[in-house]
């Protein structure tokens, strides 16, 4: 469906870690006219990298929780997510996801495969999240983990069965998007594995 789109200005009105564009713009609607001058904002955040870790010799699945501020006035503001982060000029997804996961939890992947890339709030941002599932093993442990300090970074590594995901799963406890849906596609994955 590529349908007309007029961009008559856009500006950057936020310009620091995090960016804020303003725009007015026309677009085809689907009777085929164009629309009026309409006033649209994007949060610009560059895309994203996260991962659901399985190991393998534990079968048990691995996540990062950490203090994320945002969360923090609906919530406790620690949140137990996937792994990620920013993808950064020049890096392939991949490669990104890789160095996250040694950076979060201080293991190497051995496997690595995509699972999805989808936006997170089309409404209002640009970000695109590249998803995959990575798998590790005892033997790819590295380091601590733990994150940047230089980033503020205090991450602490969860491990849980399959059985306890899905209790906090079916207990409304895990409230990361990405991680939902990280975790069905895993359920499914070893689901699929055991003929089930």
């Amino acid at each position: 469906m590529n349908k007309k789109v007029t961009v008559h200005n856009s500006r950057r009105v936020f310009d620091a870690f995090f960016k804020i564009d303003e725009a007015e713009v026309s677009f085809e609607r689907f009777d085929g006219r164009m629309s009026p001058r309409v006033k649209r904002l994007c949060f610009e955040r560059g895309d994203s990298v996260a991962a659901v870790i399985y190991n393998r010799d534990t079968q048990k699945a691995l996540f990062a929780n950490q203090f994320k501020y945002p969360t923090y006035a609906k919530g406790p503001g620690w949140i137990m997510e996937t792994v990620a982060g920013i993808l950064e000029p020049g890096e392939t997804p991949e490669s990104a996801t890789r160095r996250e996961v040694l950076e979060e939890l201080g293991y190497e992947v051995e496997k690595l495969e995509p699972i999805a890339s989808f936006y997170v709030s089309p409404g209002g941002s640009s970000e695109r999240i590249h998803l995959f599932y990575a798998e590790i093993s005892n033997a790819g442990k590295r380091s601590e983990g733990g994150g940047l300090q230089s980033e503020g970074e205090d991450i602490e590594t969860v491990q849980l069965s399959m059985k306890e995901l899905e209790h906090l799963m079916s207990g409304g406890q895990v409230q990361d998007a990405k991680t939902i849906i990280a975790i069905q596609w895993l359920q499914r994955k070893l689901d699929r594995g055991a003929g089930r």
